[in-house]
Formats: structure tokens, sequence, C-alpha cells
């Protein structure tokens, strides 16, 4: 059988794209192909379940436009669907006086934004929201909340099959080649033909383009966060979600508190370089995929200009007794032995040639291609206006 579309990724990203195809053109013969015997089996499956609310991101940059508009088509599906989630809101908070200009910053671009609703707490307000919470100034985001995005995921998998969309399951592409005016997707069992081909791939999708082009210019350096979870006796300590005020130079939001919705609180994540793209073990190693990071240029650039912050968050990982020290900077109260192992996940970060670490989404479109090329946080919130971004340029093709 020849597809209109294929798409190569089952995560909440491909999944989405895979749905918003098949609202915009319902006749579209559509396969999603998974190398794993489930969906969101990485990204997906191993982030902190926050509903994004966009006060981040840089104005009219594709991860502000499409956190904004997803974040209403997530909480708006959720509803139809019977989802549950909830907009527990959450605090970014300053801790000294070096960081009162980010987060005056930080503030502006929400305003920015449209997030008329945050709003700018004193050091007394921040204890009326958080009691146990140290600060000199923060920010209150009522629009943050908490989801399984598992769920999400599996829902958009059950639709797409309902209307007519097929899901293969443990198929890693090996090849892809171009055959006149289709490209055949080729997996260990089986080869799949399709008019446009789709690459929602995460963490391998600069694989999967270096199989159709022969110049990249990016590449996906692999970032494992990892998590404590808060003693049960302990989580009276948080009531929301606490942030830092993030560092400017990365796209990383820095140690944080997040309450789950299925009950518990997670103190995280770190960023270390991982030796592997789903390495999720501090021991996980891969040696081809660990010198493709370090052997491009542009990693290379990255770290040697940040390599005491790196060599910081490797310490962090490390050593229990670091890690809490940079949670207590939030709440002094919390103690080494109030934190249990939590998990970790594995972000997908695009770096340039340059040494830039691609802070926004990148979709690049060629003839019969287009590759989701960076969507780490918030692409989770952001999924479904993502999904719909290229499916108004995968419906255009036909």
């Amino acid at each position: 059988m020849k597809y209109d579309v294929s798409i190569i990724g089952g995560g909440i990203v491909g999944l989405a794209t895979a749905l918003q195809i098949l609202k915009l053109r319902p006749q579209t013969k559509l396969c999603v192909i998974e190398k794993e015997q489930a969906v969101a089996q990485h990204q997906t499956g191993h982030n902190s379940g926050v509903i994004h609310s966009g006060i981040y991101y840089k104005p009219n940059s594709l991860k502000a436009l499409n956190c904004i508009r997803g974040y209403q088509m997530l909480l708006d599906f959720c509803q139809q669907e019977n989802i549950g989630y909830e907009l527990c809101g959450k605090i970014i908070v300053a801790t000294e006086q070096s960081e009162l200009a980010t987060l005056e910053n930080v503030y502006q671009r929400g305003i920015a934004n449209g997030l008329d609703k945050i709003k700018k707490i004193s050091k007394e307000e921040i204890k009326e929201i958080e009691p146990h919470c140290q600060g000199i100034a923060g920010i209150y985001v009522p629009y943050t909340g908490i989801i399984d995005y598992v769920e999400v995921a599996q829902k958009y998998a059950q639709l797409i099959r309902e209307k007519g969309g097929q899901i293969f399951l443990g198929k890693k592409v090996e090849k892809i080649q171009e055959q006149q005016n289709n490209y055949e997707i080729i997996t260990q069992n089986r080869t799949y033909a399709s008019t446009l081909l789709i690459n929602c791939a995460g963490l391998y999708s600069d694989k999967i383009t270096q199989l159709t082009q022969k110049k990249v210019d990016y590449r996906i350096i692999p970032f494992r966060g990892e998590y404590y979870h808060i003693k049960p006796e302990k989580q009276y300590l948080v009531k929301h979600l606490i942030y830092p005020v993030p560092d400017p130079n990365f796209p990383f939001l820095g140690v944080h508190f997040t309450r789950m919705i299925k009950g518990g609180v997670e103190a995280g994540p770190n960023a270390v370089f991982s030796f592997k793209k789903e390495g999720y073990k501090k021991t996980d190693f891969d040696f081809q995929e660990t010198i493709a990071s370090i052997s491009w240029r542009g990693f290379q650039k990255v770290a040697f200009k940040y390599w005491k912050t790196g060599l910081g968050e490797f310490y962090r990982s490390f050593s229990k007794t670091a890690f809490t020290k940079a949670l207590q900077r939030l709440i002094p109260e919390i103690q080494e032995n109030d934190l249990e192992q939590g998990g970790a996940g594995v972000r997908a970060q695009a770096c340039d040639r340059n040494g830039g670490l691609i802070d926004d989404f990148l979709i690049i479109e060629n003839k019969g291609i287009i590759h989701v090329g960076n969507a780490p946080s918030p692409a989770a919130t952001s999924s479904l206006s993502i999904g719909l971004t290229v499916a108004e340029m995968a419906v255009k093709k036909f």
C-alpha cells in the first residue's frame, strides 16, 4: 500500500501532526512509523507533565506562537476527551539581586505574549502563596498546570486509528530512498511507500534528516535531566509549582519543584550531557552516539564556552548534597534525606554549526519532506499547534 503521508516518530508531536492532518484532510492515507512497541516512550513519557503558559519565550517566535495557541487547544482537547488536568499555577522566584533584571525580562515577555493575568509578587506575597519558599521577588503565573502527557498521546493514537490512520509499532527506520515522486521508508522487516514524509523522530530527528540529504546544519545533542521525588511526609513544603529565574544563556529552566497530576512532588531536573540518546541512567553509554555528539563542531564550541557550567551540572548529578543545595535556594527547609531517587528524561537539544543551542522550534520544509528538527519543551503543551502548523504545510502539497 502506498501512503499519502508517513510520519516517523510516535511521540506526542508526531501523533498530534497525524491527527491534525486527518482532521484537515480526512481522506488522507496516513501512517505513523514508531520504532518502540508503544507510543510516547521517550521525551513524551519522561517529562515532568507541566502545561506551560508561554511566559519565557521570545514574542513571535515559533515557541511563543505555538505554546500560546497550543495551550488553549490542549485544554479544549482535554475537556472534550475527559482527560484530567489541573491549572495549579506556579511562581518564578528570584533569590538574588542579580536575578531581578532577568525576572523583569521574563515578565515583559509574558505580557507581550498576551498573559495578562500574570502578576509581580513581593517577598511577602511569595510567602502567602508558598509559605516555605524563600525569595526577594517573583512572578505568579496562574496559567501553568499539570497533566499526564502519555495519556494525551494515547488518546491522540486512539483517534488517529478511529479516523482511518495506521500506527506501526516496532518499526525502526534504517534507510530512506527517493523513488520518482515518492519515498521508500525501509525498516528491518517492511518497506513503506509514501508521497510525503514527515520527520518527528525527536532524539533521532537529525539522523532521519541525514538519511534524506547530505548537508545537515544541526545535530541533536542529548541532555539528561534527573529528578528526585520528595518523600510523602515533606510534600507539604510545595503547594504549587516553584521555579527559579532561568539562566538566559541556556534553554533550560533550572531545578524546580513540580506537583504531579497523579500525586507526589518532583524536584529537578538538572541538565547533563548524555552519552547515549536514550540514556536514562548515569551508566548508559553508546560509543557511536557519543562520538557523533562530541565531534560536532558546534557542540565543541558550546562545551568550550560553558565548561564550568557543565561541570557544575555533572557534579550535582553525582552529588545529592550539591543537588539539595540547589533546591535549598528556593526552599531552605528541604533536606537531603527528604529526597528519594526519581526518574530521568533526555532532552533532544538541537545545536547548530556555530555553537548555538537552538532555542526555538525548528521546522524545515524540503521537496516531499518536512523535518521537525527541534521540538523540546514546551513541545508537549504545544503539540496540537505544532501538529496543525505541520499539517497545514502538508496538505498544501496535495
